[in-house]
């Protein structure tokens, strides 16, 4: 049996990820409601997807959804038992280059550099794309630089 899965999200009452798939033989859609046992607000989402994803029972209906999305929706999950709101969760998920990356617990930190790699590979320019230019110079706009004392002090040599 094969299985195309279309959709995933989850339902908070119970705890559970839903899953909308293709049967790739009989090409009916189906729901499939898969119970997130032993989950509480202090686990951890990777670990969890990962059991889930693993799971024998489980296993070919998650064989497509990326290991990501299965912790995107355990941390929702986990959110949502801590309190907070589902804006609040899709938030933290969001990429500011205004935050300060350094206040971040290492969950957070891993998943938002996580973020980054993945927009990193998805604009990245290869030798085989259209438009590849080997040695690119770019002449950025030079805005006002804020002064500090230590440029005051510094010799012109370096």
């Amino acid at each position: 049996m094969s299985f195309e899965a279309k959709r995933c999200g989850v339902h908070f009452d119970p705890p559970s990820i839903i899953l909308v798939y293709i049967h790739s033989d009989t090409k009916k859609v189906r729901k499939r409601i898969i119970p997130v046992r032993n989950f509480s607000k202090y686990s951890d989402c990777s670990m969890a997807a990962e059991r889930l994803k693993n799971h024998p029972r489980h296993r070919d209906y998650l064989d497509q959804v990326p290991q990501s999305q299965l912790e995107k929706l355990h941390v929702i999950l986990r959110d949502h038992m801590q309190g907070y709101t589902m804006e609040h969760s899709l938030a933290s998920f969001r990429l500011d280059p205004d935050e300060d990356l350094n206040k971040l617990d290492d969950e957070e930190l891993a998943r938002k550099k996580g973020q980054m790699d993945r927009l990193f590979e998805r604009n990245r320019k290869r030798r085989d794309d259209p438009g590849f230019v080997y040695d690119l110079e770019v002449q950025f706009d030079r805005k006002a630089q804020e002064k500090c004392s230590w440029d005051d002090e510094s010799d012109d040599g370096f």
